[in-house]
């Protein structure tokens, strides 16, 4: 007989969305606390259900960990293909210039700080057989992507991956906060995100979010 420890979540829920609402949480923990900070203890808080419930549904935590980095490389590269199903013609040429909208994508994204500094986390465990593999294997699926499906050069993703490295750094270091002491903070805010600026303060809570 199960103690109350182990239950599931109250509410009943269909088993695709208790498993979301734990990998949800579960990218969160991951990406504040990373790999070896976070636990599933922790992850079973956030969620809202117990510890034995965390580890019955993903076994391990390395388990857990690399259904967070699937489910983020996921849902990037969703954004990426609603982003270029609604490109159209950007020249008079009727050719395509898609890196406008892939772009405003990965900033959107920036709201889910837990998915895109779980992908760096993953990144920097390339030497872990696992994980190590799964980040390698998610970076090429994004990268012949741009190649294949957007029709990036191979100079062009390069751009684009490096800028998107560079968000993800000012995200992870929490550099808006310095946006309004420091000078240099606000210049490099503002060229690297120079339509989501003050989208990215407000995240940090140094803007109101706009109605």
């Amino acid at each position: 007989m199960s103690s109350v420890n182990e239950q599931a979540p109250a509410t009943r829920m269909k088993a695709e969305d208790r498993r979301e609402l734990v990998l949800a949480a579960a990218t969160a923990v991951f990406g504040e606390r990373g790999y070896f900070g976070a636990t599933t203890d922790a992850v079973a808080k956030a969620a809202g259900v117990s510890q034995p419930y965390v580890v019955r549904m993903f076994g391990t935590k390395e388990a857990l960990f690399l259904a967070v980095l699937t489910r983020a490389l996921d849902r990037l590269l969703g954004a990426f293909r609603v982003a270029l199903a609604g490109d159209g013609p950007a020249h008079p040429d009727g050719s395509a210039a898609p890196h406008r909208g892939l772009g405003a994508a990965y900033a959107e994204l920036l709201a889910d700080r837990g998915l895109l500094l779980s992908l760096m986390h993953g990144f920097i465990l390339g030497s872990d057989t696992e994980i190590g593999a799964c980040a390698r294997a998610g970076f090429l699926q994004v990268y012949r992507f741009l190649r294949e499906d957007a029709g990036f050069s191979a100079d062009e993703v390069h751009e684009f991956l490096a800028e998107g490295m560079l968000l993800n750094t000012l995200v992870g270091i929490r550099m808006a906060v310095d946006y309004d002491t420091d000078p240099a903070a606000r210049e490099l805010l503002d060229t690297a995100l120079p339509t989501k600026a003050e989208f990215l303060l407000a995240l940090e809570g140094q803007r109101k979010p706009q109605a």
